[in-house]
């Protein structure tokens, strides 16, 4: 892997049955950055996610999370990353203290560290108040913030957030996006997918996009736009993954 980049794909692969997900797919994420993978429903965004992340494996290609080879070094990219799915993992039978430190427990940090640990995100994520409530009783996006605390517990490297705003409010979305523009200020390395493209917009330094297995677009979002010549990011995902006939002559520029 190159020694800037926090994820190197190459040549990625991956199929279920007869139905191939993924055909090839290259996606490279400079380390410190937020990378916006951006794709139709069904085009593979959480496949990759699951790949990337362990959870799957990969049929051919190859891919490195931190270094480490998804496949020969499942260990170390585990303990390197950290995942916010599309669905929160919060325990609604517990409160959010107790939340957290499960997770403290999970990553075998002893228990006065674990409660240290606990005690900074709570603060980090403005949950201090709530931190003794059970967690059925909070808001979507207090128990998104949770989610996204919880991922934290094991100071990850690299951050995988699968749509981590399907579902809030605007004025919770935004906070979830300070959070994440001070994760990458200290450092963090984020994967976003998302179907948001004002979020892409807003968060991602390089945005890649996914459609027919391939990654078919990459570039900032100021390069996409001005390579299809608009203003909206909107119109370039559009033009990108518009459904082609075999008349169509359109080629899918693709911007370096």
């Amino acid at each position: 892997m190159t020694s800037d980049l926090a994820v190197d794909v190459r040549g990625l692969r991956k199929s279920f049955g007869d139905l191939t997900v993924l055909d090839g797919v290259d996606l490279a994420v400079p380390t410190g950055t937020v990378t916006a993978l951006l794709g139709p429903n069904g085009a593979g965004k959480t496949t990759v996610v699951g790949i990337l992340s362990t959870l799957l494996r990969l049929d051919a290609g190859t891919a490195r999370v931190a270094g480490y080879d998804v496949v020969t070094q499942g260990a170390a990219v585990r303990a390197s990353i950290g995942v916010t799915g599309q669905v929160s993992a919060v325990d609604d039978l517990l409160n959010g203290r107790e939340n957290l430190q499960l997770m403290a427990s999970l990553h075998h940090l002893g228990r006065r560290a674990g409660r240290e640990r606990t005690d900074a995100l709570l603060a980090q994520f403005g949950l201090t108040d709530a931190a003794g409530k059970p967690v059925s009783t909070w808001s979507g996006g207090m128990r998104r913030k949770l989610d996204l605390a919880m991922t934290l517990v094991g100071t990850p490297s690299v951050v995988f957030l699968d749509e981590p705003t399907t579902g809030l409010d605007p004025r919770s979305r935004r906070t979830l996006w300070d959070e994440v523009r001070a994760l990458v200020a200290a450092g963090t390395t984020i994967l976003l997918t998302t179907q948001y493209l004002e979020e892409a917009d807003r968060l991602a330094d390089r945005i890649a996009v996914l459609d027919g297995g391939r990654i078919v677009a990459g570039g900032t979002p100021a390069d996409l736009k001005a390579a299809h010549g608009t203003g909206s990011l909107d119109d370039v995902f559009l033009r990108l993954t518009e459904p082609t006939t075999d008349t169509d002559t359109t080629t899918k520029e693709v911007a370096s």
